[in-house]
């Protein structure tokens, strides 16, 4: 049997100084922005799980509630290992983690934390969470692996550890599908959203691997790569700012419960168990999230295979999210393998920023495909827009395999395919097109034929299409700058002149918001100046 060790993590002494750096990091995911414009968006209601590898020690992984950045009530947390139950801290079950204590930090604590109202903590020794085990069959080992037997009611599941072999080498390909299928099977059945650290170097490590959960890498740290060793999938799922995954991950897992929080006290329509669906919550965080400049991916890999979608920003997320839910347009179905042009239907989705829970349906001679047309317009004549996509459905339970769904955005004055994701491993597709002309455009969601899992699949589908303007007066001495807070994600720079080479610079401060707009004022100078918007 293969053993848990925790990720590698900075020093608990680091950790303890970490003030200022939370509310950073809280800048750069959207926390400190969506908390100025939405109220209580902190995770109210949510239980939240936190399995922790022992660190140190067989018994060191339990959550102190009174540490320093945790500072959370006793009562909170109940602790599980196979040495029992206990509702107090300390306790006979297990010991204080430093590790835990950090992570719980970044996922909960006061004041760094995402979701710091969040309702209860399940803290279990990760031992006892998952259990993995194998048996010789002839020249070959069979792997098994298993979570609680029944619903541990805590819709987010926050996963600071991987696996890794007694030498700290990956563990096998067998070994992966036996863990990825429990935690699959366990996600499905109970809607469990599992946000795992993709590790710290080298291969996409389990349980970051399972198709149903969210993995997650390090932004600006040290982080593995995708894709995954089985089938080539696309993870990690996404990024958050941190020196390794141990601390990016409840980052994540935070902005998950603030998600669901809000979905469920309809921040997103009325649709609220849909909202708050663990494929609704995936596809509105890879939507959101930020693209580092290098990003890339390819019509058979949809996401980077070191960034995932991008880097996380729950603003965005929650915005997409209170664009409510739109349904498609029309429905129809073509030959299996056959062309697909955009539709002539007259409905248009009402909002350009939103999302949709919905079923697809093919047979073994039909693919089916949901057309969500869209009028991508501003006013202004040849305004460019960018369009984000993100398509996620589950592997079903006790299923080897998924669905075959493809995402597509075709241009309906001249039906050519603008972009496709048509991978055929991943449960997840994923769009983005920067400069996009304005007009109209059929957004189709695609279900193959012929061999399938199931006819009918139900996925969850974000979008967003913007096109963002800088206005710019000057009442008297001053210059006064107005941008939409929606997306962020923006520097503002400056120039003095625009012959080349053009040097750009931050503008300091940064903005406020008011109405729901970012607003700076300048000193006037005699000078030229030149502003601009710019994501990294």
């Amino acid at each position: 049997m293969n053993k848990i060790r925790g990720l590698p993590c900075l020093l608990v002494f680091v950790f303890w100084g970490q003030t200022a750096a939370f509310a950073s990091d809280l800048d750069t995911i959207g926390v400190t922005l969506l908390r100025a414009v939405a109220a209580n968006v902190d995770g109210a209601g949510i239980r939240v799980a936190q399995p922790e590898a022992p660190y140190g020690t067989a018994t060191n992984w339990e959550v102190n509630p009174a540490a320093s950045g945790v500072g959370q009530p006793a009562s909170l947390f109940t602790y599980f290992s196979s040495s029992g139950t206990a509702n107090s801290f300390p306790n006979a079950v297990g010991a204080e983690s430093g590790h835990a204590d950090a992570v719980a930090g970044y996922l909960y604590g006061i004041p760094g934390g995402v979701a710091t109202n969040i309702e209860h903590v399940d803290s279990y020794s990760a031992n006892y969470f998952v259990q993995v085990s194998g048996r010789v069959i002839g020249s070959a080992t069979n792997y098994t692996a298993s979570l609680p037997s029944a619903n541990i009611n805590d819709p987010v599941v926050s996963q600071s550890f991987i696996f890794l072999n007694s030498d700290y080498s990956h563990v096998s390909t067998n070994e992966q599908g036996a863990i990825d299928t429990a935690y699959d099977n366990y996600a499905a059945q109970y809607n469990t959203l599992f946000v795992s650290g993709a590790g710290n170097g080298g291969a996409v490590s389990p349980p970051a691997t399972g198709y149903n959960g969210i993995g997650v890498g390090a932004y600006g740290g040290s982080s593995s790569a995708g894709p995954t060793p089985d089938n080539g999938r696309a993870k990690p799922d996404i990024m958050a700012p941190a020196g390794e995954t141990s601390y990016s991950t409840p980052y994540v897992a935070g902005a998950a419960a603030v998600l669901m929080q809000a979905g469920l006290r309809g921040d997103g329509g009325s649709g609220t168990n849909a909202a708050a669906d663990i494929r609704t919550v995936k596809a509105l965080l890879l939507n959101g999230a930020i693209k580092p400049a290098d990003w890339t991916n390819s019509p058979s890999s949809p996401l980077n295979p070191l960034y995932g979608a991008g880097v996380l920003n729950v603003f965005n997320s929650y915005e997409q999210l209170a664009g409510g839910r739109h349904g498609y347009v029309v429905s129809n179905s073509v030959s299996t393998g056959g062309a697909h042009p955009p539709t002539r239907a007259s409905g248009t989705v009402s909002t350009l920023s939103g999302w949709d829970f919905n079923t697809n349906t093919s047979s073994s001679a039909f693919d089916g495909v949901n057309h969500y047309c869209f009028n991508v317009t501003n006013g202004i004549s040849g305004a460019p827009f960018t369009a984000t996509a993100t398509l996620v459905w589950n592997r079903q339970r006790n299923q080897p395999a998924i669905n075959n769904l493809g995402l597509f955005l075709y241009n309906v004055a001249n039906s050519n395919l603008v972009a496709g994701c048509t991978s055929v491993v991943d449960n997840v597709q994923h769009l983005f097109v920067p400069l996009l002309p304005p007009g109209r455009y059929d957004l189709q969601v695609l279900k193959k034929g012929g061999t399938y899992v199931s006819a009918g699949e139900t996925y969850a589908l974000a979008f967003e299409f913007f096109s963002l303007s800088l206005n710019v007066t000057n009442p008297g001495t001053n210059l006064v700058l107005k941008w939409p807070v929606y997306p962020t994600g923006f520097i503002l720079e400056s120039t003095a002149s625009l012959i080349s080479p053009v040097v750009w610079n931050a503008n300091s401060p940064g903005p406020g918001v008011t109405n729901n707009e970012n607003y700076l004022v300048l000193n006037v100078t005699n000078h030229n100046q030149f502003f601009r918007l710019r994501r990294p």
